[in-house]
């Protein structure tokens, strides 16, 4: 399965900072099985991330993956930016990343993460601190396959251990 992955961050994108948080996406998606077939790094700025999503769904991803932004600064504006364009949210990967953040800090309560089907693909829009990002995906990564299954179509449920 192929993965597109965009850093939403004022310092990535001018080159103040290193991108940490989506190399360890990137990693993580590899080390499960997916290909990472592109990669983007934008300022925190509304129009930059909605222009970026479209080359990004070019490319080919069935997954994309959004790092940064999801906070409660004056720029995050990630959520804000990404929400209209959702063909339909998928709350419940939005709580699920949540729920596993809470088990290690009382901070990921503060996360604005969300997820939801996008032109036919599934967007998922995690933290951008390299451990939030990581910690978010790893809770969400084993229903990611069938989520994508169900957004192509194939409702079909087939019960474990068959």
């Amino acid at each position: 399965m192929k993965a597109a992955i965009l850093t939403v961050s004022d310092s990535c994108s001018s080159g103040q900072r290193e991108d940490r948080s989506g190399a360890a996406l990137a990693s993580l998606l590899v080390e499960h099985g997916w290909t990472v077939v592109a990669r983007a790094t934008v300022p925190d700025e509304v129009e930059a991330i909605r222009k970026a999503l479209p080359k990004l769904a070019e490319a080919g991803a069935a997954l994309l993956v959004t790092t940064g932004g999801t906070g409660l600064a004056p720029r995050d504006v990630t959520p804000e930016a990404v929400r209209p364009l959702l063909d339909k949210e998928v709350s419940g990967l939005g709580e699920l990343m949540r729920r596993r953040g809470l088990e290690k800090t009382p901070f990921a309560a503060l996360s604005r993460s969300l997820a939801g089907v996008y032109q036919g693909r599934l967007l998922l829009c995690l933290p951008g601190s390299e451990k939030g990002a990581r910690d978010s995906l790893q809770a969400v990564i084993d229903v990611l396959p069938h989520a994508l299954e169900i957004t192509r179509g194939s409702t079909e449920h087939v019960p474990r251990g068959t």
